[in-house]
């Protein structure tokens, strides 16, 4: 990334919990977060982890990088939302991310809803889980929605348009947690387990991709703490944010 991409930005504002309307939507680009149950059972840490710097930051870096209006208050922050699967504002959605989707719980009513937004176009990118048992635990919500045999997961090619929409990305980067990084100076959170990172897929029946799934690294604290250490920062936040703006741009075209 060139530009700005690679200034060193400060900040991150305090949000307050509150979830979306459709009086909420004004035409601009919105980054969504989903809320979700957390199962005890399950492989992580909640709904909000990296929330809300995260969705500023890659909200700011994609109305620096692109010409993608983003919709913005007074104060020139982004307007950024809370979603849950039954909530009636989430068709309004063009884009819906999620962080540690390994201990996601989804029910009935839920797993329906998620299934009527992917039908309808809806994107939803889940991120943040590492190894094979957060993966299994959320493969096993996801079924719930899009049932193995007609909607088979599948590991995206880098030739794939998703890795060419606005930056080239030759390579999937595997994103610690800025403090596992600091501590150890390497990448895999859980060893060998994870020592491979994944950018994997359910698609439609047209071969648009509905669900996209980055395993084993973690793209939201490259947003979220893009500014605590110009190291991390330049390693890890430049090439997450080309990833993360090429995953914004195929959503909103395809």
């Amino acid at each position: 990334m060139s530009g700005s991409a690679a200034q060193f930005r400060r900040g991150g504002t305090a949000s307050r919990v509150a979830f979306a309307t459709r009086a909420d939507f004004d035409g601009g680009f919105q980054f969504c977060r989903l809320v979700f149950r957390n199962d005890q059972n399950g492989d992580g840490a909640g709904w909000n982890v990296d929330w809300p710097r995260a969705d500023e930051n890659l909200s700011i870096r994609l109305s620096e990088l692109t010409r993608v209006p983003v919709s913005m208050d007074g104060e020139q922050q982004p307007l950024h939302l809370l979603v849950r699967l039954t909530d009636e504002a989430l068709s309004h959605c063009g884009f819906v991310m999620m962080t540690e989707p390994g201990g996601a719980s989804f029910g009935d009513e839920e797993a329906a809803s998620l299934r009527k937004y992917l039908d309808k176009g809806g994107f939803l990118w889940a991120d943040d889980f590492w190894g094979d048992y957060a993966w299994e635990f959320w493969t096993a919500q996801i079924r719930k929605s899009l049932p193995a045999a007609t909607f088979p997961i599948v590991d995206l090619p880098l030739d794939h348009a998703l890795f060419h929409e606005v930056q080239k990305i030759s390579e999937i980067p595997q994103i610690p947690s800025i403090g596992f990084w600091q501590g150890r100076r390497s990448t895999s959170e859980r060893g060998a387990e994870s020592a491979v990172p994944h950018v994997r897929a359910i698609n439609d029946a047209h071969g648009r991709i509905m669900v996209l799934m980055t395993h084993n690294t973690d793209f939201g604290d490259a947003y979220e703490r893009e500014a605590e250490d110009r190291e991390y920062f330049m390693k890890f936040s430049v090439p997450g944010y080309g990833f993360g703006i090429n995953v914004v741009i195929y959503a909103m075209t395809h």
